[in-house]
């Protein structure tokens, strides 16, 4: 079933309920484990002064923590293609005054940003749902710096299909992985 929803676009084109849905499910989970997105957060190495790109940033769940984590000097971008999660990161931008926050609609796998944009790249709870991972991994390259990392987890998919798809598009390469995601580095 999941196979046929990828071939037709459903995950990455998702419809408004299903986005609303999956954000309820985030936020009851946040309810259950209310540190989940703080401590991962923390164990990801952003430092003030960075640009940092939230692909597929869906309902904000991690905007003011990076947006924290970057401070005045740095930049995160939040980037989807569901116009609904535009709306949504625009909300906590508002709520929390957090100008060093931008949104970008994105048209399909085009994000919009220039190239060489990105210090890191969050592509999280996502890479299950695209269809084209090769060519979403060599957009996520065209705005990556030359010394970028992406950080990338397995969503609901098994690490060996997730290391297969990356290591498959000739533009990222492994260079750390623990139980929860993996960081890459520019091939």
């Amino acid at each position: 079933m999941a196979e046929t929803m990828k071939k037709m676009g459903v995950f990455e084109n998702m419809p408004n309920i299903g986005f609303k849905m999956m954000t309820f499910v985030m936020r009851v989970m946040d309810v259950f484990m209310p540190r989940y997105v703080t401590d991962r957060v923390g164990w990801f190495d952003i430092k003030e002064g960075m640009t940092l790109v939230d692909y597929a940033c869906g309902p904000a769940r991690y905007t003011k923590h990076f947006s924290d984590r970057v401070g005045d000097n740095g930049k995160v971008y939040a980037v989807d293609v569901q116009p609904l999660a535009i709306r949504y990161v625009e909300s906590v931008v508002r709520k929390h005054d957090l100008h060093n926050v931008e949104t970008r609609l994105a048209d399909g796998y085009n994000c919009t940003l220039p190239d060489n944009t990105a210090d890191v790249i969050f592509a999280l709870d996502m890479f299950h749902g695209i269809a084209n991972p090769k060519h979403l991994l060599c957009e996520l390259k065209r705005i990556a710096k030359h010394n970028a990392t992406l950080v990338i987890d397995d969503g609901h998919q098994p690490r060996a299909e997730t290391k297969a798809k990356i290591e498959g598009s000739g533009c990222w390469k492994i260079t750390h992985e623990d139980s929860s995601h993996l960081k890459c580095k520019l091939c």
